[in-house]
């Protein structure tokens, strides 16, 4: 049962249902509620804080929401495992490093590393010619030896060619490229879509069919605007959060 039970207040304004979500959420930060633990039933809840099960199911529905808790039909509710907070949308930082400063382990698995004709996406992404060739890198990433994220990148081959003697496990594929200045990715566009998990997903991320993928297409462009790579990133929806800062328009 919650360690902090007795401090709920009712003779505050701030709602019942918030207080108790803030408590559970303290709860699973200090440990008490471990990750794959069953937390109190809404009755137990509800019995112990002497508030109704709608304001206990209103907190709990909003945790499940947020991703602090899971749902187990006719099992109970469940701790989740806990989110890995990303900057991915807002800067140029390496996976390593995200991961690395969470006080989690990376790791990189190659599944496909070739050199192939481009398609015509990845043609006009780009902008090559139809028959041009391109470096195609395959991905996997992991955080403490858990499938967080694969990646597809496409790199110009005749720019690029050289990374092909490195060893794309061990080192980063963006110092690489710094290493020449024509190959440097100076900044990237991104978009975001929401997507159900695939059966490639299913293999390599350890996510059931349906699940949400995160999916960023990603074009990377040198000091000069020339496209210097075009990636396709699947993040696992329930190990990942993504962090955006927006400023005001102040011409309006």
């Amino acid at each position: 049962m919650l360690t902090n039970a007795s401090k709920i207040d009712k003779s505050t304004p701030v709602p019942l249902y918030f207080q108790l979500k803030k408590l559970i959420m303290e709860e699973i930060r200090n440990g008490t509620y471990k990750v794959g633990s069953l937390i109190p039933t809404e009755k137990e809840l509800s019995d112990t804080f002497q508030i109704s099960r709608t304001t206990v199911r209103q907190a709990v529905t909003e945790l499940v929401q947020e991703g602090w808790l899971y749902r187990i039909k006719s099992k109970g509710t469940f701790v989740s495992q806990p989110k890995i907070s990303q900057d991915f949308i807002k800067k140029l930082e390496s996976f390593n490093d995200q991961i690395l400063r969470a006080g989690m382990t990376p790791s990189t698995e190659v599944l496909k590393l070739e050199v192939q004709k481009a398609g015509a996406k990845t043609a006009a992404s780009l902008e090559l010619k139809g028959k041009d060739s391109v470096i195609y890198l395959h991905r996997k990433r992991l955080a403490n030896d858990e499938p967080i994220v694969t990646i597809e990148t496409f790199l110009p081959y005749d720019d690029c060619s050289f990374i092909l003697s490195h060893d794309l496990e061990k080192e980063r594929l963006y110092s690489i490229l710094n290493e020449r200045k024509e190959t440097s990715v100076f900044r990237v566009n991104r978009i975001v879509e929401a997507v159900e998990a695939d059966s490639r997903d299913e293999q390599y991320l350890d996510i059931k069919k349906g699940k949400p993928i995160q999916f960023f297409t990603s074009t990377g462009y040198n000091a000069y605007g020339k496209p210097i790579e075009y990636s396709l990133a699947r993040y696992r929806g329930d190990r990942n959060s993504f962090e955006i800062t927006v400023f005001p328009d102040n011409s309006r």
